[in-house]
């Protein structure tokens, strides 16, 4: 069995709500469902939230709440290992064959469902692997990047002052849509990043952190470009 868990706590400080705003026609949760329903990848989807409007607008959307997360993983400081593992216990405690697990963030409308299938299929291919997520490449070379000390320009990694982008490696940052690992994985909070995991690469367009209003109107404008 394959299970999808979406975390969707209902303290958002920065954009209150945030969840279930309406994002360009619908509350935001709803795209991260509707990706898992039509990725045809799983057998139950899980929302896991402290929050009964956002479990009201989930059930409106297809997915299940079975249980209302606890207190102590609903914080700022609650982990998501934190949530996926309380998540995998209860539906391994309702006697559910949980093989694969996919946590979803709730922030993802531009997750695609043959991006949930990549990631399935590569876990499936090689049983080496402990997780496939979604990443993206960075559009400027890390190695070449500057800090400010007292207002006072500073390389991190001076030694590739002069080196030629194009000699440097790339480097690839985790794209926050989706983190696909096998049921034990999570259970034993293994790292997401080292040697077993592996990755579903997205375009730089469809990756867009949700954080603040600025991320939030900027998501909507980018939304609206690629759906025209």
């Amino acid at each position: 069995m394959n299970i999808a868990i979406i975390p969707a706590r209902g303290g958002s400080k920065r954009i209150p709500r945030k969840n279930i705003k309406n994002f360009y026609g619908k509350p935001l949760i709803a795209y991260s469902i509707e990706a898992a329903k039509k990725s045809g990848c799983f057998d139950r989807i899980i929302v896991s939230t402290d929050d009964s409007e956002i479990a009201t607008t989930a059930l409106e959307y297809g997915a299940e709440v079975p249980f209302i997360r606890p207190n102590n993983i609903s914080d700022d400081f609650a982990t998501t290992l934190d949530v996926i593992n309380h998540a995998v216990k209860f539906c391994i405690e309702s006697e559910m064959d949980v093989n694969y697990v996919c946590c979803i963030y709730a922030t993802a409308p531009f997750l695609l469902p043959e991006d949930l299938i990549k990631g399935l299929t590569y876990l499936k291919n090689d049983q080496s692997l402990n997780y496939a997520f979604s990443a993206t490449n960075f559009s400027f070379p890390i190695q070449r990047a500057i800090k400010l000390t007292d207002n006072k320009v500073e390389m991190f990694q001076p030694e590739h002052l002069n080196t030629r982008s194009q000699d440097l490696e790339e480097a690839y940052h985790d794209a926050g849509q989706f983190y696909w690992g096998k049921k034990d994985a999570f259970l034993e909070a293994k790292p997401f990043f080292d040697e077993k995991s592996v990755i579903v690469k997205l375009p730089r367009d469809r990756v867009q952190d949700i954080d603040t209003p600025e991320d939030w109107d900027f998501a909507e404008k980018l939304y609206s470009v690629i759906n025209k």
